[in-house]
């Protein structure tokens, strides 16, 4: 596959306030079918997610759980990334706005703005919305509340530091102007013309007083660097923008980004970030994609209401790939998506279990019964090959053309009319009558082959918006022609190969009727009061017979056999112990190494598949997942935990 060069993409940072609900997941399942598009394309990606850790609401929920403001983030930002892992999404780089190298680098942005007069110090006297962490005038209000979110304001004065947006308004008009594609969809664009540019904008307060929990502001004790430089800034300190010398290799490599963001962020994104872009003298990003939102039956998602859903609830019951689909089929383009557990079921059995999955079972049965699976190609062809192989051949094309665009849901609906028109294709041919007279047996192989290979197209193509899928039906088909070269002549799979004998269903068709009332009965008793069970008691002396001990994880690696197993190597003081533990879907190895853990030292040493395993990591398990239990301060290796 040719290099076609760089390509980089953003999703915003997720706010660490609490779990993420399927409706902040749709963004990274999204910007993952992009970023594994390009890739697919020849395109050097880098793809980045991450999460947006500072700020007075996030100083509030600490203090309310009683925690420490990094203890609170730490938490929450391993649960977003949890909730990435689980949907199976290719992002290379996780920041974290409390990482210290992107604190540094916003300092110096923030010290080289004033430096150069684009930030100045004054008053701020106005409306604060503490959920949105926005500033409003009197006029901006609508009813007296907050106008993007409603909720309650309150009179706030404070000295702070201002970005002057005035300076680059008109440059950024133009800007955009001439520049039709970098607010996408057009109706965006236009709102942010109309509604906020031309009417003329207010300067931005860019640093607060009245909490710490942020980048501290390293000339002006007691001000904060307020989110807009903290988190927008993001995009480029993780690639090692330096603002006052040379930036590094990545940087010049990737930026400017393509930004997948939420709509209802769009002005921060369109307006703040590319001002403080030109502020720094540097380039804008190449497109900014503000994505609808997927709505639960036809309201916003909120824990207020009740009316939440959950990625890993939906992952349960239907799997990563079925999600995946429907997130990226539902949407539209430009308006909002809805979202109820019916409407999965009904797309699960339409699309995926009778489409997709049918057509796969139909097709490999065949070929097993009729040539104990060898994949041949006579080429005894028919004129009712032609459309077949058009449609085949046309696909790839118009996938290309619908996700230049961010077009992704129609993109999908392409490589369906694919998987459409080979199911047509076998009521046209009826293999099962062919099978019935000797002299068609070659017709026979010649139409198997070619739904084989429609099959095979339609499955590279899906690899990208359904990963797993896409490499089961690959498998199933036992081919080495698994990329983007491979769709550009029709007859790319191999003969004499022979397809799985007894493959498994792709999806399983959902009895709706009973779906709904076993959910319902789960919905209710989660709801109810929970009765905690006790163990047995035991004595004192039965507590004795356990050995705990703090040791350090110094080197830590995935299980060569297993998904959920990890392999650690902990520094007990006196020794080194290999320790298997199942906590892989929670924490990548690179972020248990050098912490330190409790330790059952005197457990009977055991193999897990395979690998000795010398101990148990103590964690604590809870319904948000495992965090594995460690002292509140580092101890020597060897201590005794008693």
């Amino acid at each position: 596959m040719e290099n076609k060069g760089p390509f980089y993409l953003t999703t915003a940072i997720a706010y660490t306030s609490g779990r993420p609900h399927i409706g902040n997941t749709y963004e990274i399942i999204l910007s993952d079918a992009i970023a594994r598009f390009k890739r697919a394309q020849g395109y050097d990606v880098f793809f980045q997610t991450g999460t947006d850790e500072h700020g007075i609401k996030i100083e509030e929920k600490a203090k309310e759980a009683g925690v420490s403001c990094q203890e609170f983030v730490d938490e929450i930002s391993q649960k977003i990334r949890s909730n990435w892992d689980l949907m199976n999404t290719s992002y290379d780089y996780f920041i974290r706005t409390t990482d210290k190298d992107h604190m540094k680098r916003v300092q110096k942005i923030f010290r080289k703005l004033y430096e150069q007069g684009d930030i100045y110090k004054g008053v701020y006297e106005g409306w604060y919305c503490t959920p949105c962490e926005s500033f409003w005038t009197e006029s901006q209000l609508v009813d007296g509340k907050c106008p993007d979110c409603g909720r309650p304001v309150q009179k706030a004065k404070e000295e702070a530091y201002f970005l002057n947006l005035q300076k680059y308004a008109d440059r950024l008009i133009q800007y955009i102007e001439e520049h039709p594609d970098f607010i996408q969809p057009e109706s965006r664009k236009n709102e942010m013309l109309n509604n906020f540019l031309r009417p003329g904008l207010q300067d931005l307060c860019v640093s607060r007083t009245s909490f710490k929990w942020g980048v501290p502001v390293d000339f002006d004790e007691g001000h904060i660097v307020y989110v807009w430089i903290d988190a927008l800034s993001n995009y480029i300190t993780s690639l090692g923008y330096e603002a006052d010398g040379e930036s590094g290799e990545m940087y010049k490599k990737y930026w400017p980004a393509t930004h997948i963001i939420g709509k209802d962020i769009l002005r921060f994104h369109t307006i703040y970030w590319p001002i403080i872009l030109m502020a720094l003298g540097e380039p804008l990003p190449k497109k900014v994609f503000g994505h609808p939102w997927l709505l639960i039956g036809d309201g916003k998602m909120s824990k207020s209401k009740g009316n939440v859903i959950y990625a890993e609830d939906l992952v349960r019951h239907f799997g990563v790939d079925a999600v995946r689909y429907y997130c990226l089929h539902e949407m539209p383009f430009a308006q909002d998506g809805t979202i109820t557990w019916e409407l999965v079921v009904e797309r699960v059995n339409s699309d995926l279990a009778n489409i997709l999955g049918n057509l796969v079972s139909r097709t490999i049965a065949m070929s097993n019964k009729y040539f104990g699976g060898k994949v041949l190609n006579p080429g005894v062809c028919e004129e009712v090959d032609l459309d077949l192989k058009e449609t085949a051949m046309s696909t790839l094309p118009k996938v290309e053309a619908k996700m230049e665009e961010l077009r992704v849901g129609d993109a999908l609906d392409e490589i369906f009319t694919l998987l459409r028109r080979s199911n047509k294709y076998i009521d046209q041919t009826m293999p099962w009558a062919l099978a019935k007279e000797e002299d068609k047996k070659d017709r026979l192989a010649t139409v198997l082959y070619n739904l084989l290979e429609s099959i095979r197209i339609s499955a590279v193509l899906l690899k990208s918006f359904l990963p797993e899928t896409a490499d089961t039906i690959l498998n199933y088909l036992h081919t080495e022609k698994r990329d983007f070269d491979s769709l550009q002549e029709f007859g790319q799979l191999e003969t004499d190969i022979v397809v799985e004998a007894k493959p498994k269903a792709l999806f399983a068709r959902i009895d709706e009727q009973k779906f709904m009332e076993e959910l319902n009965k789960e919905l209710e008793a989660q709801k109810a009061p929970k009765k905690k069970e006790s163990k047995e008691e035991i004595t004192i002396d039965d507590f004795g017979k356990v050995e705990l001990k703090v040791g350090t994880i110094v080197q830590c690696e995935k299980h060569p056999k297993a998904d959920r197993l990890l392999v650690e190597q902990v520094d007990m003081g006196d020794e080194i112990r290999q320790i298997v533990s199942g906590i892989a879907g929670t924490y990548k190895p690179e972020e248990l190494i050098g912490k330190q853990v409790v330790v059952v030292t005197n457990l009977k040493p055991v193999k897990l598949r395979g690998v000795d395993s010398n101990g148990m990591i103590l964690c604590a398990a809870g319904e948000e997942g495992l965090s594995v239990v460690s002292p509140e301060k580092e101890m020597p290796n060897g201590t005794e935990v008693r």
